[in-house]
């Protein structure tokens, strides 16, 4: 049913409701809806949020949104975390309505003594209110006595016929009698459209700087005949101050189960392993157990519980790979074929993502006996949630049902609501969408294959605001399944353009092994897989040599991450306003943030050469209200990449050439 003073189209709502919208601790989002009446009587409307304590805080008011008709908005920012609640309050404003109609009507001479004898019934019923606030106990007590004294000041020169009538306009349209009329409105004919669901997570789920890496890669060697021995969690240990220096915060870690030998893939994907391929950790499960244990080569669980520990020394968080998937010698065949497809002849169905074959890997089939998957695989999740690790990374979640997702996710939160979820699911948006709905906390995206100024600016738009609300966008440059073009052939220059604009694009971003180090040669033409992929074999990297001989972006990477940490405004996802160049390889962009605490402004201005192969120089042009600057500014942005200022303003000259620099990330220093 429509309300008194009707209340539509709010946003942001999940499916009607049904599902929450998503914030974190602090984030600051906007909420609109349309808001009208009948007649010409003046309104308003303020934006409640209601937290898990179950006590509604202060109203914030909202305000008309710029050429949208009757459109209105306000920034809420939520400052726990849980389960909150948010609502529209729309109402009837008779102060505003009497102070808009006044002065018309008195200047015209109409109804000049009934104007006036309205005014001061109002003021009576505003001091009322006043005191009313006053002795609940309100903070803001020297506020409130002056305004007070304000408004009765104001209804005894209102109530004074022997002054002249301009004198009572002036008091009545006086700057601090209108600002108690805003700060302190009567809501007459209060209508309240909601609460809408709103899950408020902690920082990591929004702002995350994520590195992957293979456990047995990290300390592998190769003896003087070539055999090659695995790294173990031990030596794995000893790269992690590397990775935190380079400012991550999360380490992933691919599975880290024993593997299947029965129809191991040898390297690049080949059929025909030898007796020492280690196969892909993907194939999980052999006869030295399942999900719940851990590969013999990497240590014991032991180990694995120092690793975490180890991390957490550091600064880093670890992420640990759920993969729902098995191989042809997993416990569960034996114990539960029924988990699994079989075909007409009787063989268990392997997965397949045509033309890709994984003869190693049997997909669970969901619909054979879902309370007992379930189950175990909530007693697994649960079993690595024992052993620190807050955060999975699920390998292809778009390959079971969203309700078993649903129904896991609701789960852990209504426990342990710290932990966290990323969905791996490259598929279509409406997938990644419901998925995102159901309670995963991060996703992958596009934005691998988002390369051109015109897609990276469209894709930008889309994930900073058409689906922030529900989908919180993870920019992950590479994976060891993804190896684009762009940076095949673009050389160190392309993997420096999608670092920046993965890491100033995204709150939430990540590097797999390697990235540093540019490797980019593809398994054949035409293919995003790696040249002696690590998912079928131990890579062994020189870091320390690469770094002493200037080839690692190490240095570059680990700038990023120390710009990120700097700049509150990159560490959010809806403050993106895409700006203007002349040139199509020029990507302008900018993030503003202020303080809740002390009001101060940080902006940063993005400018990218996406062309790794040529310089290119252009007018970017800047819209400054986006920047809450005013039209005519002038103001000193400094380049955080390479320590130089500059004085900018609404019309800029820029160049970048890829052979010394790809971008510029500026932060305004100060306005001249």
């Amino acid at each position: 049913m429509v309300g008194r003073i009707p209340v539509l189209d709010v946003t942001p709502v999940v499916e009607h409701g049904r599902y929450p919208a998503k914030a974190v601790v602090g984030e600051e989002f906007p909420v609109t809806a349309l808001v009208f009446r009948e007649g010409h009587d003046q309104l308003g409307a303020d934006v409640v949020l209601t937290g898990p304590d179950g006590v509604p805080r202060a109203p914030v008011r909202m305000h008309e949104v710029p050429e949208e008709v009757s459109r209105m908005t306000a920034t809420v920012a939520a400052d726990s975390s849980g389960a909150w609640t948010f609502a529209v309050q729309s109402w009837s404003d008779p102060l505003a309505t009497w102070s808009h109609d006044a002065g018309i009507k008195i200047r015209a001479e109409v109804d000049v003594a009934l104007m006036f004898t309205e005014g001061v019934l109002l003021l009576e019923r505003l001091l009322g209110q006043l005191d009313q606030t006053e002795a609940k106990g309100n903070p803001a007590r020297k506020a409130l006595t002056a305004a007070k004294k304000t408004v009765s000041a104001a209804m005894k020169a209102l109530d004074d016929d022997s002054r002249p009538v301009e004198a009572r306009l002036a008091v009545a349209e006086s700057a601090e009698l209108i600002a108690i009329f805003k700060a302190h409105p009567l809501r007459d004919l209060l209508t309240v459209e909601g609460p809408y669901p709103l899950q408020v997570d902690r920082e990591r789920a929004l702002y995350s700087s994520w590195y992957e890496f293979f456990p047995r890669s990290e300390g592998a060697y190769a003896d003087a005949d070539g055999t090659v021995h695995s790294g173990t969690f031990k030596t794995a240990a000893e790269r992690l101050d590397a990775v935190a220096a380079m400012g991550f915060d999360v380490i992933y870690l691919p599975p880290i189960h024993p593997i299947g030998e029965v129809n191991r893939k040898g390297k690049n994907n080949t059929l025909t392993p030898g007796p020492d391929d280690v196969g892909s950790p993907w194939a999980i499960g052999s006869k030295k157990g399942g999900h719940d244990a851990i590969h013999p080569d990497l240590g014991k669980l032991r180990d694995f519980d120092a690793f975490v520990r180890r991390a957490k020394q550091v600064g880093l968080e670890v992420a640990l790979d759920l993969a729902l998937q098995a191989a042809p010698d997993h416990p569960w065949v034996k114990k539960h074929q029924e988990w699994f497809t079989t075909r007409a002849d009787g063989s268990i169905a392997y997965a397949e993502n045509p033309p890709k074959k994984y003869q190693d890997i049997y997909p669970v089939n969901f619909d054979n006996d879902p309370e007992g998957i379930y189950q175990e695989v909530l007693r697994i999740v649960r079993h690595w949630m024992k052993h620190g690790v807050r955060i999975f990374r699920v390998d292809n979640p778009h390959t079971k049902p969203v309700a078993f997702w649903d129904r896991l996710l609701d789960e852990i939160r209504e426990t342990d609501p710290d932990v966290l979820f990323l969905s791996e699911a490259f598929t279509k948006p409406p997938m990644m969408k419901a998925l995102a709905q159901v309670g995963f906390h991060q996703s992958y995206t596009y934005f691998t294959w988002r390369n051109t100024r015109e897609e990276i600016e469209s894709y930008f738009d889309e994930v900073a605001h058409e689906t922030a609300h529900v989908l919180r966008p993870n920019f992950f440059v590479n994976t060891p399944d993804i190896l684009h073009e762009f940076l095949q052939y673009g050389g160190p220059p392309a993997f420096k353009i999608r670092a920046v604009l993965a890491a100033t694009g995204s709150p939430s971003w990540g590097v797999y092994a390697g990235y540093e180090l540019c490797e980019r040669m593809a398994l054949r033409p035409g293919s995003e897989e790696y040249l002696d992929s690590e998912k079928y074999q131990i890579r062994i990297r020189d870091w320390e040599t690469a770094e002493a001989e200037g080839r690692s972006l190490a240095p570059y990477l680990t700038r990023l991450n120390a710009i990120r940490r700097a700049h509150p405004a990159l560490q959010q996802l809806r403050n993106l306003t895409v700006h203007s160049s002349e040139d199509p390889s020029i990507v302008v962009f900018s993030k503003v943030s202020t303080s809740s605490t002390t009001g101060e402004r940080d902006i940063v201005l993005v400018v990218v050469n996406v062309d790794p192969h040529g310089a290119h120089a252009t007018m970017a042009h800047l819209d400054l209200a986006a920047l809450g600057l005013p039209p005519d500014a002038r103001f000193d942005v400094h380049d955080e990449i390479s320590d130089q200022t500059w004085v900018w303003g609404a019309d800029n000259y820029v160049r970048l050439d890829p052979a010394v620099e790809v971008a510029h990330v500026f932060s305004v220093r100060s306005r001249v």
